[in-house]
């Protein structure tokens, strides 16, 4: 089987896609002086594209994992998530409080199916 690079870096991929998974690179907002919501949704829409280009959808995503500066922005960031994710059946999921890059609020990463 092949192994796809969606998108490759100095050091890493946004995106790998193998048989029949992707996995999703911590992905971070564009607008540093964003607050955490607006960030999430940033984030949202970029995991959105990198999915497509795999040939998967938010409605796929079976795993995803949060990384948040402030876990007092927690709830700020569920509105986008929730708002984002609408009926879909949400995935296993974590949201981990840590100390990120200058003005990054939130990085996620998931893993989706193909097809």
């Amino acid at each position: 089987m092949t192994i796809e690079h969606i998108e490759p870096g100095e050091w890493n991929s946004r995106a790998v896609v193998h048989g029949d998974y992707v996995w999703l690179s911590g992905i971070v907002a564009g607008d540093k002086t964003a607050d955490v919501k607006e960030q999430t949704v940033d984030v949202l829409a970029k995991i959105d594209g990198f999915l497509a280009k795999a040939g998967s959808d938010r409605t796929k995503i079976v795993n995803a994992i949060i990384y948040i500066a402030d876990m007092n922005d927690k709830d700020a960031m569920n509105e986008a998530w929730i708002d984002w994710m609408g009926d879909a059946n949400p995935p296993a999921r974590a949201c981990v409080g840590v100390e990120l890059t200058p003005g990054t609020r939130v990085e996620i990463m998931c893993q989706a199916v193909i097809g």
